[in-house]
């Protein structure tokens, strides 16, 4: 074992021109590394919220909402389906989760069941042929629909993820590098922006829902009818999104979403006033041209958010599925709108819980607290390991040295994060390290005191303290596995930084110190083992 194979002597040299190649651009100067070549390594570790200061934001999807809008559209969705078939109902409303209807004509009932059956709801995640919503004959006409159970989980679930993926593009496009975007629970998000100092940007960003839809105008409602609440089913009354301007009533069911946009950005309209442009997709612009076509000379409102941006009349049809929404908006605001409407609509509003901002001085204290903490924890184990076993112990260090480039190379190169717990589980790698050399040299000492000659004891020593060695390393990397899965934040750093210096640490205990010792037995060639 102890023979110095070509290929355990080439993973040596190759190992260590890694560690420092990749380690070196976090202790150069930034116009020192701009100049070097491009081929030449230039990422730096990445590190985190604590280390470097930014901002911490955490969001509540509002699931209650996101189902009272889902309620809202079945009442809309059943008024249209059974319009459509000219089935006759009355008492259509939503109450307590349940959406009633009565069936005017008893002939027609069974007709209604089914046809709700069908075209209420969608499938229902998880479930093959399965349904979100159920529809209940109650007698005498009356009908009930309702969400199955399920549902409720599988729409927070659903919307979490889209909130997750909506927040990941729209931070991205602020240019704030590698955002932390976690679930946290089963309806919240943890949103960790290094480098960020300023929480309000990010909140203007990622708190505004960015819902867009185009809903006809109704026109035959009144301001004195708004005042009076004499409001037709299928319409709503919405607020303008303008101070000054009075509300308006819209029709309930959109004509068009922003689901089906493919593009939006800042633009002029034909006075030089700031505007959006924005451009449907194929099925988007068949949807839109055909709502156009069908409305010419009819106002249909751009809504933003439940608010009204503006209500332009429909002069002719618009078949390219392009247009600008205006208002009174600043280049600034219109390409902050672009963005959101590019980044996608969040499916639900977020509600803020908390908010934190971490300063750079503060992240720049941490950097120097866990710089000093590493300092003298690589320093204590080096005293004790040269001490201890002495010439043998510097070889220890020496593969600690390297231990700890590797991993700053491999978390540089993977632009890892590293947090201030990941410090520490630097930390506990290099004492892992150091418990494997103790298994190996207390071995060697104990094949020496049994007779056996420097290098049988040496050999020995390596081979049978190898079980240990394992058993050690593998429960590390079962427990750093267990944190990563089910932790978040400093615990997924912690458990990142753990499980790279289990396989860094086993690497250079066995690999590196082995060709060290078994090049010094070819030199010396010793009578003694000098740890014996």
């Amino acid at each position: 074992m102890l023979t110095l194979s070509r290929w355990k002597v080439t993973a040596v040299i190759l190992s260590v021109i890694f560690g420092i190649v990749f380690s070196l651009p976090n202790i150069l100067p930034q116009k020192t590394l701009d100049a070097l070549p491009g081929w030449v390594p230039h990422q730096k570790l990445n590190l985190g919220l604590d280390l470097q200061g930014g901002s911490y934001l955490l969001y509540e999807v509002d699931t209650d909402a996101l189902r009272a809008e889902r309620l809202t559209n079945m009442v809309e969705d059943v008024r249209t389906t059974l319009r459509n078939d000219q089935i006759e109902f009355s008492e259509l409303g939503e109450a307590g989760g349940v959406v009633r209807v009565r069936i005017t004509d008893p002939g027609k009932v069974d007709q209604a069941v089914s046809l709700l059956r069908r075209s209420i709801g969608g499938p229902l995640a998880g479930a093959i042929g399965g349904k979100d919503t159920s529809v209940s004959n109650k007698g005498d006409g009356r009908l009930e629909l309702s969400f199955v159970p399920e549902a409720a989980k599988a729409d927070a679930a659903k919307a979490v993820d889209q909130s997750i993926e909506t927040i990941r593009r729209r931070i991205d496009a602020l240019g704030t590098k590698e955002p932390t975007i976690t679930r946290q629970g089963s309806n919240r998000i943890v949103i960790q922006a290094a480098g960020e100092s300023d929480p309000a940007r990010l909140q203007a960003v990622i708190g505004q829902t960015a819902k867009l839809t185009f809903q006809m105008v109704d026109g035959t409602v009144t301001p004195e009818d708004m005042a009076a609440n004499r409001i037709p089913p299928g319409v709503m009354v919405i607020q303008s999104a303008n101070a000054g301007e009075p509300p308006i009533a819209v029709a309930k069911r959109a004509l068009v979403t922003g689901e089906d946009l493919v593009d939006a950005s800042q633009s002029f309209d034909q006075n030089g006033a700031a505007a959006v442009a924005f451009r449907f997709g194929g099925s988007g612009a068949r949807k839109f041209g055909d709502a156009t076509t069908r409305n010419v000379g009819k106002r249909f409102a751009i809504v933003l958010d439940n608010k009204y941006i503006s209500a332009p009349t429909i002069n002719q049809p618009i078949p390219g599925g392009s247009g600008i929404i205006t208002g009174n908006f600043t280049p600034e605001s219109a390409a902050e709108l672009a963005l959101l409407l590019r980044s996608g609509a969040l499916p639900a509003k977020l509600n803020l819980e908390e908010q934190r901002t971490v300063g750079a001085e503060l992240g720049a204290d941490a950097v120097r607290a866990g710089a000093i903490s590493l300092a003298i924890g690589a320093a204590a184990m080096f005293v004790f390991i040269i001490l201890a076993y002495g010439l043998f112990g510097v070889f220890a260090a020496i593969a600690l040295v390297v231990n700890v480039l590797l991993i700053v190379g491999i978390m540089s190169m993977t632009q890892a994060t590293l947090t201030f717990p990941g410090i520490a589980g630097l930390i506990l790698t290099l004492a892992v390290a150091v418990d494997a050399n103790v298994l190996i040299y207390e071995r060697m000492r104990d094949e020496a005191a049994a007779g056996r000659s420097p290098m049988s004891a040496a050999d020995t020593g390596f081979r049978r303290a190898m079980v240990s060695i394992m058993d050690a390393n593998i429960t590390s990397l079962i427990s750093a596995a267990i944190m990563f899965g089910f932790g978040s934040g400093p615990i997924k750093g912690f458990a990142w930084t753990l499980s790279i210096g289990v396989f860094t640490s086993v690497f250079t205990a066995i690999i590196i110190t082995q060709v060290l010792i078994g090049w010094w037995f070819k030199v010396a060639k010793p009578k003694k083992l000098p740890i014996a």
